[in-house]
């Protein structure tokens, strides 16, 4: 997991121990106000910043990568979407990759919504970021004609009731199944796909795991054209993975049964050091290596 750091109001700083800080300083910081009891203001992509609670969900590695993954292969987008966007994390480094691009994001707790709202404050991108409070199952919460280049979500792993929950609402909603499966989010992805459009995700890929989101896909006329294991320790099993998927009607009818099938992304090496190709990717979402 990458933890956000601390952060002063006035810690515009152009380094960090050696790193320069990409992209422009956030234009809104004065207007967002500083943290309150129990929370901070953490770094996320060159100066942008996220407000979190303490003691509530902070954003994590699958965060980052689906952001990361999402960007990668849609590097073109327009307009974007992020499903169940809880604090603001995808969201934020979108806006960050894709300094041209509109975002809409969605998600239904309260809490969530109002630190998402103070870091697109603090970050300067409110003309550009609209943050809906809704569940993601709601027709009514994305107009029908309201199509997007890239959509992005983490969708909770785990059914309710399939592991110890946890008592704060925030942390129970980002993993187990309250407002919706991963077959939900790929079903409103492939309702509000542009043309040629892509959906990232992130999702367990133990074999029963796996088959829910390729179940999922294929429910919602959708086909999983790319897939990255993701090992968190070298020498471990891969326990997420990210998923790249299309509309099926955007792709030619022989290329609808392929999913091409990507060399693991090694977090950590043997050695517990963070591993090269993770630090590229950290520098590559503006975060220090």
């Amino acid at each position: 997991m990458i933890r956000g750091r601390r952060s002063a109001l006035s810690d515009l700083e152009p380094q960090f121990k050696g790193w320069s800080k990409p992209g422009p300083p956030p234009a809104g910081t004065a207007a967002s106000g500083p943290p309150a009891p129990g929370e901070t203001l953490d770094a996320i992509s060159g100066h942008f910043r996220l407000f979190q609670l303490s003691d509530g969900h902070r954003f994590s590695t699958d965060d980052i990568l689906t952001a990361w993954y999402g960007t990668t292969w849609c590097p073109s987008a327009r307009t974007a979407l992020d499903l169940g966007s809880g604090i603001g994390t995808v969201g934020m480094i979108v806006a960050w990759r894709l300094a041209g691009a509109r975002l809409v994001t969605i998600e239904a707790q309260a809490d969530s919504v109002a630190l998402a709202r103070r870091s697109a404050r603090f970050n300067g991108v409110e003309d550009r970021y609209e943050i809906r409070q809704g569940d993601l199952r709601d027709p009514a919460v994305l107009r029908a004609d309201e199509t997007f280049d890239l959509i992005t979500g983490s969708p909770p792993y785990f059914p309710t009731g399939t592991g110890v929950e946890s008592l704060h609402p925030q942390k129970l909603a980002c993993r187990f199944e309250l407002r919706g499966t991963v077959a939900d989010y790929c079903a409103t992805a492939a309702r509000h796909l542009a043309p040629g459009g892509f959906f990232a995700c992130v999702f367990p890929t133990d074999p029963a795991q796996a088959a829910r989101v390729e179940a999922g896909a294929r429910e919602a006329g959708l086909v999983v054209v790319r897939r990255r294991p993701v090992v968190f320790r070298e020498g471990d099993p891969p326990l997420v993975g990210l998923f790249g998927m299309m509309r099926a009607a955007d792709l030619p009818g022989w290329f609808r049964g392929r999913t091409w099938v990507e060399p693991d992304l090694v977090i950590r090496a043997r050695d517990g050091k963070i591993h090269p190709e993770y630090s590229a990717v950290k520098l590559s979402i503006g975060f220090p290596p």
